[in-house]
């Protein structure tokens, strides 16, 4: 009993540091760091994705009494668009802000940020440095959203709990490799597509019809687990040694393609077809950039 539960222990420690690192490390999450003023520092969180329902409202701390201003830069991704410039204003929930025109889904926006603070001038990101891009989205239900998530971190959790099983608890390691596996075909083959169906216009654009890493990680991990149950099946045998094998080799293949950031070579929108008319819909790319 002691050993099963510092099983569990392990497991979920593991998946939520696999969590952890993948919401750190994905190109969609917010780009953060500290603006300092009066001997202290104050966090912002700039905006990598955004619905398109309306422009991204790009936000700064605002410092009362400073000789403050600071302005936002900006043109459509990997265009040769002109920079445009715009102003921080302070708002009526006074947030220093800019906001960035909206896109068409898979639309992407490339910025940064130049102003001064008393004096002291400051460049987000600093110079040299690749500029921050956001990616707009159509809105997602949260029908949808919230239970493709959740099967997805049951996935990882029970995912690992097997291969551990494989290690050193076999007993139960059937039960949790068809956990992950049903969690797996429910939140990742089912929802996800419909999530990417609402976010983006495809329900697949992984592989044979795209490049988008998301959606091949997902087959990926699918075929690993899927495989991994046609071994193991659902009676013990006698020798298990390869069903161990199995089971522990999906684990490793799933953990390794968790880590691999999320939103990676994504659904983008091809400016050059959209300037010579064709509709956003259909032109909107994936794969490695």
């Amino acid at each position: 009993m002691v050993k099963r539960i510092l099983l569990w222990v392990l497991a979920v420690f593991l998946a939520l540091a696999a969590m952890i690192y993948q919401r750190s490390t994905g190109p969609t999450y917010e780009y953060k760091g500290y603006l300092e003023h009066g001997g202290e520092k104050h966090k912002y969180e700039l905006l990598r994705s955004h619905e398109t329902t309306e422009g991204a409202k790009i936000e700064l701390p605002y410092f009362e009494g400073a000789n403050y201003n600071a302005s936002l830069h900006y043109k459509r991704y990997r265009t040769k668009d002109p920079v445009t410039s715009l102003d921080f204003q302070l708002d009526a929930n006074k947030q220093f802000v800019a906001q960035l025109p909206v896109q068409p889904a898979a639309g992407k926006m490339e910025y940064f940020i130049i102003g001064s603070i008393d004096g002291k001038e400051f460049n987000i990101p600093e110079k040299g440095k690749d500029r921050i891009v956001l990616r707009y989205k159509d809105p997602v239900s949260n029908f949808i959203l919230v239970p493709h998530v959740l099967m997805m971190i049951i996935v990882i959790i029970f995912g690992i709990r097997a291969g551990l099983s494989a290690l050193f608890d076999h007993g139960s390691m059937r039960l949790w490799t068809m956990i992950a596996f049903l969690a797996m075909t429910i939140g990742g083959m089912i929802l996800g597509p419909l999530v990417q169906k609402s976010a983006f216009g495809e329900y697949w654009t992984g592989f044979p019809f795209g490049g988008d890493f998301t959606d091949n990680k997902m087959l990926i991990m699918w075929v690993a687990w899927a495989l991994a149950l046609a071994i193991i099946g659902f009676k013990p045998k006698k020798k298990e040694k390869i069903s161990r094998a199995a089971v522990l080799t999906a684990a490793v293949v799933m953990t390794v393609v968790y880590l691999i950031p999320h939103s990676m070579g994504g659904s983008t929108l091809d400016y050059d077809k959209v300037d010579k008319g064709i509709d956003p819909k259909e032109a909107i790319k994936t794969g490695a950039e």
